[in-house]
């Protein structure tokens, strides 16, 4: 797991299938201001390809991601 960058707030979408992990990062980005970061912690196998497509879309940066115990994390910084 990444410790390189911190994140400013986390959000513990496990157990949650699409799109509930990326309308509470939605949600949770529209509450920071540009620059913060955002944690996710996601179980939907489906988040890897929706996080990405969810960072193009919007023009948030998906800066890193990976897999851990069985869930996937994502850091994501706001535009």
């Amino acid at each position: 797991m990444s410790t390189a960058q911190a994140a400013d707030r986390e959000i513990d979408a496990r157990g949650l299938n699409c799109p509930l992990p990326i309308l509470r990062t939605k949600k949770a980005l529209n509450d920071m201001q540009s620059g913060q970061v955002v944690r996710i912690v996601a179980t939907d196998p489906a988040s890897v390809r929706d996080f990405e497509a969810f960072a193009r879309q919007t023009g948030n940066a998906l800066i890193e991601h990976g897999e851990s115990d069985g869930a996937f994390w994502f850091l994501m910084r706001r535009r």
